[in-house]
């Protein structure tokens, strides 16, 4: 049976039916849309996440101060604090969703998933959870394929890009991809794996996108550790059997119907929420500023 990853219960029913693991579809799915041999993708999923553990390692190791100045090196600043809020492994989560994600905000290398401006929160989850639990590369990749159906559902119900859906549709859905993720890896079932989906969605529904002067930086990358530990409380909670009550198809749905009714200055436009606070837009003035400066300066030379 061939899973076209318009809704969760297809992908269910379809390794139901063929007795196939969670990944399997996915997998399948790639080969028929890309062209692509299984090898190349097993290939690609390892490069990957090469990519991602690079991109933790960079943000906590090298200096990552953005053109803006809004980014200053505040995974490193996490990362040696001497105070756990909760635990080390909390607090090494929570760094290392803030490096990846500094990383791309100081132009650097990382893997969209599913958009650049969620890009710390499948790194940071998948580092910490492959280090607290020895989990194998091999299961990590399997991972991987299952965030990329996650991404490819929710994509055709909703959207994954805050332009159209708010951040909602950006670290939401990074933050669904991880908590499944950390499910399977977990030995959790289907339902349990799809019930964490759907818990994820329905913390995070209505979250807005509102750059500060444009730029996914500030709240962005905040809001990609705080995305990082809601998946790993969703996976949690999901692994215990508790259920979300409303089915994951119905929390997907959901998240389209309160994006395509959000404001326009709530998607990615810079002209609501935190971006026109008068904070945010002393900001935007002065990065303006800035960049007419820099271009100035290039005319000259």
């Amino acid at each position: 049976m061939s899973v076209l990853f318009d809704s969760f219960e297809s992908w269910k029913r379809a390794c139901k039916e063929s007795k196939l693991t969670l990944f399997k579809p996915v997998l399948d799915f790639e080969v028929s849309q890309k062209g692509r041999t299984e090898a190349e993708i097993w290939d690609g999923l390892r490069q990957a996440y090469q990519v991602m553990r690079e991109a933790v390692d960079t943000g906590l190791n090298e200096e990552m101060t953005s053109h803006s100045g809004l980014i200053n090196n505040g995974a490193k600043r996490v990362s040696q604090l001497r105070t756990s809020v909760l635990s080390p492994e909390f607090q090494k989560l929570v760094a290392r969703a803030l490096a990846a994600k500094e990383v791309n905000s100081c132009m650097g290398r990382v893997v969209a998933a599913p958009t650049a401006g969620a890009s710390g929160i499948l790194p940071g989850t998948l580092y910490t959870l492959q280090e607290i639990h020895n989990i194998k590369d091999r299961e990590i990749h399997e991972t991987l394929l299952i965030g990329a159906g996650v991404a490819l559902i929710l994509e055709k119900r909703a959207s994954i890009a805050g332009s159209v859906g708010g951040c909602q549709a950006e670290t939401g859905a990074a933050g669904a991809m991880a908590a499944a993720g950390i499910v399977y890896c977990l030995g959790g079932n289907i339902d349990q794996v799809f019930n964490a989906v759907a818990i994820t969605i329905q913390c995070m529904l209505g979250l807005v996108c509102d750059p500060v002067a444009g730029l996914v930086e500030i709240p962005c990358v905040v809001r990609n550790a705080s995305a990082a530990a809601i998946a790993n409380a969703s996976a949690q909670i999901a692994l215990a059997d508790v259920s979300s009550v409303i089915p994951v198809d119905e929390c997907v749905d959901a998240m389209g119907e309160v994006g395509q009714s959000m404001e326009k200055r709530y998607k990615e436009t810079a002209l609501g929420g935190l971006a026109a606070t008068p904070t945010g837009k002393a900001i935007s003035r002065r990065v303006l500023i800035k960049d007419i400066e820099v271009m100035d300066e290039e005319e000259k030379n």
